[in-house]
C-alpha cells in the first residue's frame, strides 16, 4: 500500500517510505535541515537511522529535541537558537504533535524580525510575518492524532499568559510529508488510544461545525470511519501495519477536515492542557461524549448521518454517544477528567478561557463561560 498524492500537500504514502527522507530535503532545496523531534523519539534507533540516512546523503543534519510534550515559547526560541546558530536551512518536523507543532513554529520564526506571539491566530496577525524568510519543512508525523503534519498552525504554551496560543501562518504547511506506518508500530498502546480519539476529535469536531464547507464535512465522515474500524486494531495489535497506515490516513484526514473549525472538545482542552499539562488527545478522548451531549440540539442532522455511515445500532447523537462511550472503554480511555488527576477546583478559571479560544468560535451552540465551566465539572463528576 504506497501512494502519492498532492491535497492538501505532497504526501508520500506508505511501508518504507522513511528511506525518502534525504531525497525530499534535497527537493526543497535543503543541505543542512534541522531535525526537530522530543526527548523522547530522540531516545530511539528511528531517529538515528533518519540523521545517519540523511547524513549518507551528503546532508549536514543537526537534531533539536529540548521540547515538552506540551511545546512552549521557550521551547520554540531555544530550537530557534539551534538553527541560526546551526547555519540551517530547513526543518525536518519529526515526531507526535509536539514535535511537529515545535518544528513548524521554529521553521516559521527563526529567520524572523516579530515575537513568535505576535503571529497568534488574531485576525490578519500573520500578514506581521515575511513569507519569504519561512524556511521550508519536511513532516514525518509518529503517531496518528493531531494530523499537524498537514496543519497551517502550531500550538504554543505561552507560559506568561498561561494559556496555549495557536500561531498561524499559511506557509506553515510543510510542503512534503512522509507517512510511514512502521514508524508507528513501537507507540504503546495507551498512547495509540489517546492519539487515535484525538483524530476522531478533529473528525467530529469538524463534522458538527456549523459553517459552509462540503469538502471538509465529507473527509471528517470518512475520517470517522476509519477510526472505527482501525483504531480497535492497531491499540490491540501494534504491527499491524493496515490498521496503523489507516490511522495515519485519518489523523491527516482530521487535520484537513477541521478548516472547517473545532469546537467545544478543543476550547476545553487547550486551557486544561495549559493549567495541567495534560495530554491533549486523551483531554479530547475524555472530553468526548460530554461536549457531544451539550450539544444534541444541534447536532441531529450530522449524527443520524455519521450513525448511518458507521453501521451503528441506533440513530442520531444517543447512537453516536453510545458508540464514543464503547470505543473509549475498549481501548483504555479514562471516562472522567478526575481519573487523570484534574479536580474541578479551577472550572470558573477555565470557562472563560474556553470562550476566548479559537475553537470555541465554530461550536454549533455558543456556550458562555458559564456552560463551559459546568462541562468541566460533569467531566471531572462523570456526569452525562
Amino acid at each position: 500500500m504506497k501512494a502519492n498524492w498532492n491535497y492538501p500537500t505532497a504526501i508520500r504514502a506508505g511501508a518504507g517510505r522513511i528511506g525518502e527522507l534525504a531525497d525530499c530535503c534535497k527537493a526543497l532545496g535543503m543541505r543542512r535541515p534541522l531535525l526537530v523531534t522530543d526527548p523522547g523519539l530522540r531516545a530511539l534507533p528511528m531517529v538515528d537511522a533518519a540523521i545517519d540516512a540523511c547524513r549518507a546523503a551528503g546532508l549536514g543534519i543537526d537534531v533539536f529535541s529540548d521540547i515538552k510534550a506540551n511545546p512552549t515559547g521557550a521551547n520554540v526560541e531555544e530550537g530557534c537558537v539551534a538553527f541560526r546558530d546551526g547555519g540551517h536551512d530547513g526543518v525536518i518536523a519529526f515526531g507526535g504533535g509536539s514535535g511537529l507543532d515545535a518544528a513548524k513554529a521554529v521553521a516559521l520564526i527563526a529567520r524572523q524580525d516579530v515575537p513568535l506571539f505576535d503571529l497568534e491566530d488574531v485576525g490578519d496577525n500573520y500578514l506581521r510575518a515575511d513569507p519569504a524568510r519561512i524556511a521550508p519543512i519536511v513532516a514525518v508525523p509518529t503517531t496518528a492524532g493531531t494530523g499537524s503534519e498537514v496543519g497551517r498552525a502550531s500550538v504554543i504554551v505561552d507560559e506568561a499568559a498561561h494559556a496555549k496560543k495557536i500561531i498561524f501562518h499559511p506557509r506553515m504547511l510543510p510542503s512534503i510529508v512522509i507517512l510511514d506506518p512502521e514508524l508507528t508500530t513501537a507507540l504503546p498502546a495507551r498512547l495509540t488510544a489517546a492519539t487515535g480519539m484525538d483524530a476522531l476529535s478533529h473528525n467530529l469536531e469538524a463534522l458538527c461545525s456549523p459553517l459552509f464547507h462540503p469538502l471538509a464535512e465529507g473527509i471528517g465522515m470518512e475520517g470517522a470511519r476509519l477510526v472505527h474500524d482501525y483504531l480497535p486494531r492497531a491499540v490491540a495489535d501494534g504491527s499491524d501495519i493496515e490498521a496503523r497506515m489507516q490511522m495515519l490516513v485519518a489523523s491527516t484526514m482530521g487535520a484537513t477536515a477541521f478548516q472547517r473549525g473545532l469546537g467545544a472538545m478543543h476550547a476545553l482542552s487547550h486551557p486544561l492542557g495549559a493549567l495541567y499539562d495534560a495530554h491533549h488527545g486523551t483531554l479530547n478522548a475524555i472530553l468526548m461524549p460530554y461536549v457531544l451531549h451539550a450539544n444534541a440540539d444541534a447536532i441531529g442532522g450530522v449524527a443520524a448521518r455519521l450513525a448511518r455511515y458507521l453501521g451503528l445500532a441506533g440513530t442520531g447523537v444517543d447512537a453516536v454517544i453510545d458508540w464514543v462511550l464503547e470505543l473509549r472503554s475498549s481501548i483504555g480511555i479514562p471516562h472522567t477528567l478526575a481519573g487523570i488527576g484534574i479536580d474541578a477546583a479551577r472550572a470558573a478559571e477555565i470557562g472563560p478561557m474556553a470562550v476566548a479560544d479559537p475553537s470555541a468560535g465554530t461550536n454549533p451552540i455558543a456556550f458562555d463561560a458559564d456552560r463551559y465551566s459546568a462541562l468541566v465539572t460533569d467531566a471531572v463528576d462523570g456526569r452525562l
